[in-house]
């Protein structure tokens, strides 16, 4: 009898053993949920293809989605995201994807995810002591986040007294010019580093009027080395050299009454852009929140209505991918393909 309760004793101690490191196994893995179509309806706010050709979808409030060409595999907070809002997403030169969303930075790599803060407790006032070239939003107060590959470096924008209660210094969007600037909007200001100096480009700089405030949505340095401000409320700034105009103005896309904030636009307007690209052949494409997409190929604007058939008509981002297909995200979780003369439903 002592012989059998030893062997019974032993036995359960292996099975419990094996049981716990399989637990612990499978605690650093996600099992996520797969589907054959692609059921967002909070809004596509970004649009990613990595370097293996697999699309990365984020949504408003519903997390991502991962299309390897057949399914799409989905990925919320109960999966390790740090937030289900993802405002931007990014491959590293290992093949890490990175997903900047509302409330922290996500990284997903081998089958897991890993989460950095929005912000630390130790800001950098010298730019120049970090590097790296993944930038992400950090909350709204003071500055932006930069990873040098092992640490996750806060960056304190260099910018005047903040006037306006109701604008704060949020990064709302990030693009690269050719000579290898950054260019940072946030709601209050619009940023550039050059790798050894941050310049803030504020009201003044950008030539506002009294009435007018900044309130940047999006920016663009294209390929010709101009750079494209979207502003919600008074449309598009171009900055050509020294020179900055209100693009929209100029082309008489603002309506008279137009009171320059975030009420909703007339038709045929362009005063709320909220993402710019370039396409493969110069083309400039605007999304504004009510009136559609507009593309200015140099000489003439031409204005798209994406679908009538929407629930919602805002344009959250346009993305140019692998193979300079342009897809629109949508509020209402649709993505539609630009084809060269009409859109139709993407994935």
């Amino acid at each position: 009898m002592i012989y059998i309760l030893l062997l019974l004793t032993l036995n359960f101690s292996c099975v419990e053993k094996k049981s716990t490191e399989r637990d612990v196994k499978n605690s650093e893995l996600i099992i996520s949920s797969k589907a054959d179509t692609l059921k967002f309806t909070s809004g596509v706010r970004a649009i990613f293809q990595d370097s293996k050709g697999n699309y990365w979808l984020g949504s408003h409030n519903e997390g991502v989605s991962f299309y390897n060409g057949k399914s799409f595999e989905y990925f919320t907070t109960n999966e390790g995201l740090a937030d289900n809002q993802i405002r931007s997403i990014q491959e590293d030169k290992n093949g890490k994807i990175w997903f900047g969303t509302a409330k922290g930075i996500s990284v997903y790599d081998n089958g897991k995810f890993t989460n950095y803060p929005s912000k630390n407790n130790n800001p950098i006032f010298n730019w120049n002591e970090t590097n790296g070239d993944l930038w992400f939003y950090a909350w709204e107060e003071d500055g932006i986040n930069r990873f040098d590959g092992i640490n996750m470096n806060y960056l304190i924008f260099p910018k005047s007294k903040n006037t306006d209660a109701n604008n704060a210094y949020g990064v709302t969007d990030i693009s690269r010019d050719k000579d290898g600037k950054v260019w940072i909007a946030t709601y209050a200001a619009l940023f550039n580093y050059d790798g050894k100096m941050v310049n803030m480009f504020d009201k003044e700089k950008l030539n506002l009027k009294d009435n007018e405030r900044l309130h940047i949505r999006s920016v663009l340095a294209d390929s010709k080395g101009r750079i494209w401000i979207g502003n919600n409320g008074i449309g598009v700034l171009l900055m050509e050299g020294n020179t900055i105009i209100n693009f929209s103005e100029k082309h008489h896309l603002i309506h008279p009454t137009s009171k320059r904030n975030g009420n909703k636009s007339e038709p045929g307007t362009l005063e709320h852009p909220f993402t710019i690209e370039e396409d493969s052949e110069g083309n400039i494409w605007f999304g504004d929140v009510y009136t559609g997409t507009w593309k200015f190929d140099g000489k003439t604007l031409t204005n798209y209505s994406i679908s009538d058939k929407l629930s919602n008509p805002m344009i959250w981002t346009i993305y140019k991918d692998n193979k300079n297909n342009l897809l629109f995200g949508m509020a209402d979780g649709n993505i539609f393909k630009f084809n060269g003369k009409a859109f139709e439903k993407y994935f």
